[in-house]
């Protein structure tokens, strides 16, 4: 609706030949925004019918986003980071050892410092 709007102000005549709508008329204006209507109200049904499905997921106990990590796979590989560092390898090289970016390794080097203050 916008798009046609727009090519209307810039002097441009839209017609559809296959619906037979033409916006250049009251009634071919009338016919397109109904149709605009209806598409909206489509749309706007999808998305209550989503939002719907995700929280019935929800309570049914399934979770969304990224699976949580093993902690025991952490710690063994925040171990063998750690020695790579302690032999003299930078803290990018000790992560890339073990599949992780240096973020992730430091990251995972302050929750352990965290865990063991408590």
């Amino acid at each position: 609706l916008n798009t046609v709007n727009l090519l209307r102000e810039r002097g441009v005549n839209v017609r559809s030949i296959s619906d037979g709508i033409d916006p250049a008329t009251s009634t071919g204006r009338m016919m397109l925004n109904m149709l605009a209507s209806l598409a909206e109200y489509e749309r706007e049904l999808i998305v209550e019918r989503v939002n719907a499905g995700i929280a019935a997921a929800r309570q049914s106990g399934t979770r969304f986003g990224r699976p949580l990590s093993d902690p025991a796979v952490i710690a063994d590989k925040l171990a063998i980071a750690k020695d790579a560092r302690a032999r003299g390898r930078t803290a990018e090289d000790a992560a890339r050892l073990v599949g992780w970016s240096r973020a992730t390794f430091y990251r995972h080097l302050a929750n352990e410092n965290q865990s063991t203050k408590k």
